[in-house]
């Protein structure tokens, strides 16, 4: 049973937590009804001017009536004409036509509703990455900013997760940044290829527009031009269907997908690194951890990510299935899902975009722990140097590699076994054999000397890809960003 008053707030109905717990205002207004709708208006308006700058009999108070009532959108009444006439476009052309009277004879002449329908479907995509890509162009200057500052710090590396070479905690972070550089150019590469369907008719083939230019093909062709520049595409698909092709839409959920498991690897190194408490995501000061357990830093920011990303991951299947099964021209199983996939696709990737950002402005580093993980580790990784400086002190080869391996097999045992640190080295200084370079082994451990060009790589790296490719959006890189809910 509902609580009293819950219908009136709206907590009776279901509401997605894209939108009332986590998306910003921006990408929910993209996807509303209000912006939809408006769209569509203003696609009528254009077919309209252009129209009638190429001769039909539209008048310019037919025109001002439509310009001045472009947001005034009845919506109770579209409502119940949809609910009448079980069409959505026709149930908004009877709407625009009751506050503009005048016009009534011209909205929609000669179109179909794909024409409102999939041209403000391109729209909304257009400016739904417009809406994305500073958001990560953010991500990876704060990420730029993190490797910079951490390009010389020494840290355990891993394969299989297993401890491995160092690393620095600057050249980790690169490999993320790599990653969402490779997405912040395939998500421009999926706007700009976006085109307009443009006035394309009933199965695409522009009949309806050539019987109204009394078979003009040029005055046709002219049309669809100038209405797409008017929407603010440079080029239409010179083909369709009664719909743009929806192999369209696998090409943007497919970046949208690559983004999230791009995300989701990110968030998932910052969970296992918070466990080994070497880097910690943002904790407020009164954040809890856990109801049970008041000493938990639970990484829930990485977590959400995460599991958000999954989500967006698995939303590029619905296009792939939608695009196998659109019989001719078109059938109308693509409409449902559709409304569902491409809203919920941008919706999550705005959110996991604003939370990886909140993450990348607050990341702490304990140096002092992923000190003490290099100690345990290092002195294993150090035997080849050890050996290469006996070798330069007159030793032999061979007898320096046994050596090492009983001491380092004694030494494995006490961490294994016996739970205690690594006392390798202890033990290469208490053997004599080991005296002509016990005065080197200091410099022979400074882990510095195990990270390569790690740093130089780093520097070049942002330097020469990194911040380049930042500079279009230098002017909305904007200040730090609170978390959602």
């Amino acid at each position: 049973m509902a609580t009293p008053g819950a219908e009136e707030d709206g907590l009776a109905r279901y509401r997605s937590p894209l939108v009332s717990r986590y998306a910003s205002p921006e990408m929910g207004f993209n996807f509303s009804e209000r912006k939809k709708f408006g769209t569509w208006r203003r696609l009528w308006l254009y077919l309209a001017q252009a129209e009638k700058s190429l001769g039909l009999p539209i008048t310019d108070e037919q025109i001002q009536e439509m310009e001045a009532n472009l947001d005034n959108i009845d919506f109770k009444m579209a409502a119940e004409e949809e609910k009448k006439l079980r069409h959505d476009v026709m149930a908004h052309v009877h709407t625009f036509a009751h506050c503009c009277p005048k016009a009534a004879a011209i909205i929609h002449l000669g179109a179909t509703s794909c024409y409102v329908g999939d041209n403000t479907d391109l729209i909304v995509l257009r400016d739904g990455f417009n809406l994305l890509l500073p958001k990560l162009a953010r991500v990876i200057s704060r990420l730029a900013d993190f490797a910079e500052k951490y390009a010389d710090l020494p840290t355990l590396g891993f394969t299989h997760y297993q401890p491995a070479q160092l690393t620095t905690v600057g050249k980790r972070c690169c490999l993320w940044i790599q990653d969402l550089c490779m997405d912040l150019r395939n998500l421009e590469r999926a706007r700009d290829d976006l085109r307009f369907r443009g006035v394309k008719g009933t199965t695409g083939t522009q009949a309806s527009f050539l019987q109204l230019f009394e078979g003009d093909h040029s005055k046709v062709e002219e049309l669809d031009r100038l209405v797409t520049a008017k929407a603010g595409f440079k080029r239409a698909y010179m083909v369709t269907g009664q719909t743009y092709s929806r192999k369209v839409d696998i090409e943007v959920l497919s970046v949208l997908a690559s983004l999230g498991a791009s995300i989701h690897k990110i968030c998932t190194d910052i969970r296992l690194l918070a466990n080994l408490k070497e880097i910690e995501e943002p904790f407020e000061k009164d954040q809890i951890g856990s109801s049970a357990m008041p000493y938990k830093r639970n990484p829930m920011r990485s977590e959400r990510c995460c599991s958000l990303a999954r989500h967006l991951m698995t939303l590029v299947l619905d296009p792939l299935q939608t695009a196998s099964v659109q019989w001719f021209e078109r059938t109308l199983d693509d409409s449902a899902n559709r409304r569902v996939c491409l809203a919920e696709a941008f919706l999550t990737a705005d959110i996991i975009l604003s939370t990886l950002q909140n993450i990348s402005e607050g990341l702490v580093v304990y140096p002092k722990v992923i000190e003490r993980r290099i100690r345990q580790e290092l002195p294993f990784m150090a035997t080849e140097n050890i050996i290469m400086a006996m070798v330069k002190a007159g030793g032999n080869r061979q007898d320096c590699h046994e050596k090492i391996r009983v001491l380092s097999q004694q030494a494995a045992a006490v961490v294994k076994q016996e739970g205690g640190d690594n006392d390798f080295i202890d033990r290469v200084r208490a053997d004599s054999y080991f005296s002509p370079i016990h005065k080197h082994l200091e410099s022979l451990l400074d882990p510095s000397s195990f990270t390569g060009r790690a740093p130089q790589q780093v520097a070049k790296f942002l330097k020469e890809e990194v911040r380049p490719a930042l500079i279009p959006y230098q002017s909305k890189m904007g200040g730090k960003i609170e978390l959602a809910l």
